[in-house]
């Protein structure tokens, strides 16, 4: 058997031996949901870290600075770096204080059932196709590393991840957090390590960075400071008011503990995100000419990796896809079940919502493999399904959050116009700035019902 193939199916059989001793602690819906709301600062950074650094933030980032040069790159790592700092410094607390167990609960709580509903259902698609996304990564992962087709590596990807995820929730996601981006990080230091020395030293490495690959795809656009807003909305505003971020932030033990962890993994993101950032600019000098410019980082690791060391890469991008993978479906889950299905179970002990939640999981899981196997273009879907709905989500919660501005109404209204608009706009149209167009389709909506709608009378203000 390939040596490779034997490293990754050890790092797998420790991911499910995990699952299945944490599982024995689970005994109520915070347990499996939001860990007991225990995680202190080690394993909240790691896990805000991990579950955010997936496979795009490696192969995406390089492939997009090798094709495209500095100016191409937006989203990872520098939005997502100030998504995570924006958290830390505007909404963890807060947030944390609420004792939520979802983000849809908030809008129950400012608006209705009726939004907390609504929100569930439009955030429920983008979680699933991006755990397809990462599913199908992981599976051709294997099957590059083995004898196996994709379509069987993605079945088993897929048996591997619902199981894990079912049995151990949220603490089980959170302590493997912890492995999966030790691993990734180191699997990627070590690569740019052997680079520069190859290289003949970091200052050696960087002059080889070519002024080109810095600057050409600058100017290009028509749409200049619109665009750019645009390339920048998408990563804050779209993934900002995510359940997979929030659903670690609810899980801190203190509200300290969410602030200063969502902090550290901002900073730990940006600090690691510029290693694929190098690397791709790096590689238009050394690889020139790539078809496929997601390929350069795998190729940049076997140019310069020994097998062995080629293993602990493997199993870093192995371990962002699981980080991010067994997040989306959680967070699925627990959208589907806590604000759908667990509200209209009549006389529901914690016995029957962790089993409702873990089906949930199952069922999410069964989808999203369905999607890996059988849908093409699965990245394609992931990236327009991270602007669908949320522009009108991040709407009605800044205006919920903060201000008294706003009842059911003007939620409902804003939630759909949003996404309405970024459908049309985005498929139906073509329109180059299609989420700038829904965030703005969605304030109007909400302000215009607000002079005519009644809000609830409810202090948010932390105590």
């Amino acid at each position: 058997m390939n040596v490779v193939l034997v490293g990754i199916l050890l790092y797998i059989a420790f991911q499910l031996l995990l699952g299945l001793v944490v599982s024995r602690s689970i005994r109520t819906e915070d347990d499996y949901l939001l860990a007991g709301r225990r995680l202190g600062y080690g394993i909240a950074t790691f896990s805000i870290f991990a579950t955010w650094f997936g496979a795009e933030s490696c192969i995406g980032t390089a492939g997009a600075a090798y094709a495209g040069g500095l100016a191409a790159v937006t989203a990872d790592p520098f939005g997502y770096a100030v998504c995570l700092l924006l958290m830390g410094l505007l909404f963890a607390v807060p947030l944390w204080k609420m004792q939520l167990v979802t983000i849809a609960d908030f809008f129950r709580i400012r608006f209705s059932v009726s939004a907390e509903r609504l929100t569930a259902l439009i955030m429920i698609p983008t979680s699933v196709l991006w755990a397809a996304a990462q599913i199908r990564a992981f599976g051709l992962v294997v099957s590059a590393s083995s004898e196996l087709s994709v379509s069987v590596a993605v079945t088993a990807a897929a048996a591997v991840v619902i199981v894990y995820t079912m049995t151990g929730g949220m603490l089980a996601d959170a302590i493997t957090d912890i492995v999966q981006g030790g691993v990734l990080v180191v699997g990627l230091v070590l690569l740019i390590v052997f680079v520069a020395d190859d290289l003949g030293g970091v200052s050696s490495m960087f002059d080889s960075i070519s002024e080109e690959s810095l600057v050409r795809s600058a100017g290009e656009s028509g749409f200049g400071v619109l665009q750019s807003l645009e390339a920048w909305a998408i990563p804050i505003c779209g993934s900002l008011i995510a359940q997979e971020l929030i659903s670690r932030v609810l899980a801190s033990r203190s509200p300290s503990v969410a602030r200063r962890s969502s902090l550290l993994a901002s900073g730990m993101y940006l600090i690691v995100g510029l290693i694929p950032l190098t690397l791709g600019l790096l590689g238009f000098s050394l690889i020139p000419g790539l078809e496929h410019e997601e390929q350069i980082l795998p190729m940049i690791a076997q140019q310069h990796l020994s097998t062995f060391f080629y293993i602990i890469f493997a199993g870093a991008l192995i371990s962002a896809i699981l980080s991010t993978v067994d997040s989306a479906l959680l967070a699925a889950s627990a959208l589907l079940s806590h604000n759908i299905l667990l509200p209209i179970i009549p006389r529901k002990g914690e016995g029957t919502k962790v089993f409702t939640e873990r089906m949930g999981v199952f069922v999410m899981g069964i989808v999203a493999y369905v999607l890996a196997l059988y849908a093409e273009g699965v990245y394609n879907l992931v990236k327009d399904a991270s602007s669908f709905g949320s522009a009108g989500i991040f709407v009605v919660f800044i205006f919920g959050m903060f201000t008294g501005i706003g009842g059911t109404r003007s939620a409902l209204v804003s939630l759909v116009v949003g996404a309405v608009v970024w459908v049309i706009g985005h498929y139906l149209i073509g329109f180059e700035l299609s989420y700038l167009l829904a965030l703005a389709s969605s304030l109007v909506a909400y302000l215009a019902l607000a002079a005519f709608d009644r809000p609830k009378n409810i202090d948010l203000t932390p105590t």
